[in-house]
């Protein structure tokens, strides 16, 4: 037996034996990837590398990655709980190669590790190669016979990154559990069979090709490694079980759950919402832990997803309430020492599950009733199937399962139609795509751009400096020379002082020129593998690669921009000192107007707290702190307790930005000298942008005058406007809202009185029907409100009753219906009544039993509809 700790340090520290370098998980959130919603392999945070894009300062690593497959491409969410080996969060041991060792080494570090280190039964392991990988055949024969050695196709052993790019043949490694796990198949071997007696441990990828777009491979000069091994599955063979649910790493969840529930935990189909919900906890918890937040895009609506699937199924186990949260904490007692952040951070992501299961609880509810009055009406027609937009916009909408659709549709005797749902889906995942094909537009241009050096940028230190011209780009081609006034033109320098835009940082302006052009720079932007370029418009003249030219940044919006940034991180350092360490920055904007800063809390900043930070910040300011900035090891900088942004991915070096002794993060932007430069800060805004995040827009400098004086003037002309001072402006507003109060309740007093004179006039038209008091007349009200109170004055009138009224107001006609308790006990409801009255007025409307409300399109058809009341009450009865 061998825990799943020990099994991931053993990993990693026999690679570092072998010379490879212990590399951090990269978080769940893939940086400068759009491809990806979730880090989902051991070689995403190398993808830069293997594209040649990006060196390192080493050439063998090794790494235990945490993945998520729950959305796009990789998505494994809906196999779940149903198979012993699928999950939405998992770990991933990799060991890399760039350009270093090959085949031979690879196949030989895994092949000791699994039986030197982990003892694994050598005549159990099988393996399977590419059926055109001769290379690999041969090597393995060093250790396995040759009938315990696969040849499989395409499908099975050969990788590719994508349609293009870094590809080539794979070897993955496997384990016979034995004839007792054998399937029914015909013939149960590898590559016949996909069951589970040939468990699946590794995966070694031999990328040594390079596909264009036409389909054709060339070998690339430098032939690199990147293999993938489960920890969950590897722990299933180390710890003696069949399924990953069984093994240190679930167990104990399923555990943890079967106390909450009172039941008991079966490995067969009745265990599935166990596992689910234990699965799911882990994704929840490391997504969180790593800046997703539930909402209704992208990676955010996975994981609003993947928590409503667990309360869901947390529903079926007997837990009406918010439980998730609870799960939180033992999900980080298994998994603190592997990744120590899930402690500290375990409050918020606490918090952040349990508002949306909360949230969840009321859309089902919502979604329950939706569903019912839609297949009522449906069952009503003979109809016996749930039309797909239907389902759609119960998922789409309201986060309602289209599993939990299916389920009340077969408990009422109906289906959905699961095309059109399918249909509808399909055509929401195309508009994303669509929208998401602009940012691609940095990878053509990091390949268009890839043959030239890295771009020096001079830029902290210089405003100004002399270049030479590297590369021009006129609109998609690229140029030798170039006078086109009339497009945007991009221009790379050897160096340059322009700031690229990052980190929230925006880019640099100004020009470009020499005695025969100018050109202006509208925006700087830069490619992952450092190379800067220059967007703007050719404003006379022409340029032409290798021209000699001054590059000269528009300084006094550079300053403000350092201005905007270095008082972000006052801000940041402020907002955990006022509000508490969960404090997180999940984004910003900094221009040379404000800074727009994003950050992790729950609840909106009370004018007290706004105050504390202002001040904070403030105070800072005003001691004009020193700002020190040094370069040092990602490692260096953690140690010393350096803020760094758990969505931010980060060179092996790294820049530090000091402002005293107060603040101390990891930032590649620029900043002010002293903190006495940024003038004072102001938060003119506070604001949630999705749940658990808020938003702080504020200014600084000489923005912040700008601010004063515009307000100012406002203060000044609301004064004159009503005639007083400044001073005495708030005296004068509670005087007039005294007044205008004191009017408001005149004026209800006479409606008040109105309504009750036309009450005493309705109620003398109240019609039997069947032993019924019945009320249908038209009213002058303007309001649903107003309705509602001379309905409530009425039932009290004839204490037993329907009543129904209806006002045309602003082109529109308003129902209301009322009926009182006694028969409402008796099945007359309301909202059934109303539907069928505002039918006939073009419109349809809804309700409680005892109250129903309705709007029309048709003020015409009014009295008609008053007068089917009743008809339809009488058809009322003869069902009752």
């Amino acid at each position: 037996m061998m825990s799943s700790n020990e099994i991931r340090e053993k990993f990693l520290s026999y690679f570092e034996s072998k010379g490879h370098t212990r590399v951090e998980s990269s978080s769940l959130v893939p940086q400068n990837d759009p491809t990806l919603l979730f880090t989902n392999a051991g070689m995403n945070q190398f993808k830069d590398v293997f594209l040649g894009l990006k060196t390192l300062p080493y050439k063998r690593a090794v790494s235990c990655q945490k993945c998520v497959r729950a959305g796009g491409k990789h998505n494994d969410l809906e196999s779940v709980g149903r198979t012993a080996r699928h999950h939405t969060f998992f770990e991933m041991l990799g060991n890399f190669s760039f350009g270093d060792y090959f085949k031979k080494e690879a196949i030989a570090y895994a092949w000791e590790f699994l039986t030197d280190v982990l003892k694994l039964p050598k005549d159990q392991l099988w393996v399977s190669v590419f059926k055109e990988d001769e290379e690999a055949f041969q090597l393995w024969q060093a250790y396995l016979p040759k009938e315990r050695i696969v040849r499989l196709g395409e499908k099975d052993n050969f990788w590719s990154m994508g349609e293009t790019g870094p590809c080539g043949p794979c070897s993955e490694i496997y384990i016979d559990r034995g004839i007792e796990h054998k399937c029914d198949a015909e013939e149960c071997a590898l590559g016949k069979c996909d069951c589970d007696r040939w468990r699946e441990l590794w995966n070694l990828v031999f990328m040594q090709y390079n596909r264009d777009e036409n389909g054709v491979m060339t070998p690339l000069p430098k032939p690199s490694i990147d293999t993938g091994m489960g920890l969950e599955r590897i722990a299933t063979v180390m710890q003696g079980v069949y399924s990953n649910y069984d093994t240190d790493l679930l167990r104990p969840l399923i555990t943890f759950i079967e106390d909450m529930t009172k039941k008991e935990y079966k490995d067969n189909e009745q265990g599935f919402a166990f596992r689910v919900i234990a699965d799911h906890s882990r994704a929840i918890t490391f997504l969180i832990s790593d800046g997703v937040i539930p909402g209704n895009e992208g990676r955010n609506y996975v994981l609003r997803r993947i928590i409503r699937r667990a309360a869901r199924y947390g529903k079926e186990l007997g837990l009406n309430e918010p439980f998730l949260y609870k799960v939180v904490p033992k999900v980080v007692e298994l998994m603190k020492d592997a990744y120590p952040e899930l402690e500290k951070n375990m409050p918020y992501i606490q918090k952040v599950v349990k508002a949306e299961e909360k949230k969840f609880l009321e859309t089902l509810n919502d979604g329950l009733r939706i569903l019912r009055e839609n297949i009522e009406d449906l069952l009503k027609e003979n109809k016996k199937e749930i039309p797909g937009n239907i389902a759609f916009v119960l998922y789409d909408t309201y986060g309602f399962p289209i599993d939990l659709t299916c389920d009340i549709a077969q408990e009422n005797g109906m289906k959905v139609d699961i095309k059109t749902f399918e249909e509808l889906m399909n055509k929401q995942r195309e508009k994303a795509k669509a929208a998401r094909k602009s940012e691609y537009e940095i990878d053509e241009l990091a390949s268009v751009l890839s043959p030239l050096a890295p771009t020096a940028f001079v830029g902290y230190e210089n405003f100004e400096t002399e270049s030479q011209v590297q590369f021009i780009l006129a609109g998609k081609a690229a140029v030798e020379k170039c006078d086109d006034t009339k497009q945007d033109v991009i221009v790379v320098l050897d160096k340059t002082p322009f700031y690229a835009e990052s980190g929230g940082q925006v880019g640099d302006t100004g020009v470009i020129e020499n005695k025969d052009f100018l050109f202006k720079v509208t925006d700087t932007q830069k490619t992952p593998d450092g190379k800067i370029y220059h967007r703007g418009r050719i404003e006379r003249g022409s340029v032409s690669i290798g021209e000699k030219v001054t590059a000269k940044i528009d300084v006094e919006r550079r300053l403000n921009i350092s201005r905007n940034h270095s008082a972000t991180h006052l801000l940041h350092k402020a907002l955990k000192e006022v509000l508490g360490e969960h404090v997180n920055q999940s984004g910003s904007l900094v221009d040379e107007h404000k800074l727009r800063f994003d950050f992790s809390h729950f609840s909106s900043l009370t004018p007290d707290e706004i105050r504390q930070v202002e001040f904070k910040v403030n105070h800072v300011i005003l001691k004009n702190l020193p700002v020190s900035i040094y370069q040092t090891t990602l490692r260096e900088a953690r140690e010393q307790g350096v803020i760094a942004l758990f969505n931010e991915k980060y060179q092996e070096n790294v820049r530090v930005v000091c402002f005293g002794d107060y603040s101390k993060e990891l930032c590649g932007g620029t900043h002010v000298k002293s903190t006495g430069e940024i003038g004072l800060f102001k938060i003119i805004s506070e604001s949630s942008v999705g749940s658990g995040l808020r938003r702080i827009e504020g200014v600084c400098g000489f923005n912040l005058m700008n601010y004063l004086y515009e307000n100012l003037e406002i203060l000044d002309k609301a004064s004159k406007l009503l005639k007083t001072s400044p001073e005495e402006l708030l005296k004068k507003i509670d005087e007039l809202t005294g007044q205008l109060k004191e009017q408001e309740r005149m004026l209800e007093s006479l409606k008040q009185q109105l309504a009750n004179s036309e009450v005493e006039e309705i109620v003398q038209k109240v019609k039997p029907v069947n032993g019924i008091n019945v009320i249908s007349a038209r009213a002058n009200a303007k309001s649903i409100d107003d309705l509602r109170m001379m309905v409530d004055t009425l039932r009290q009138k004839i204490k037993t009753g329907i009543i129904v009224l209806g006002s045309c107001s602003d082109n529109k006609v308003l129902f209301v219906v009322g009926v009182t308790d006694d028969l409402t006990k008796k099945g007359y409801n309301a909202g059934e009544i109303i539907k069928k009255v505002a039918k006939i007025a073009g419109g349809g409307g809804g309700g409680r039993p005892d109250f129903a409300q309705a709007g029309g399109k048709n003020p015409d058809k009014l009295d008609e509809a008053l007068n089917a009341v009743f008809a339809i009450i009488e058809e009322l009865q003869n069902k009752i």
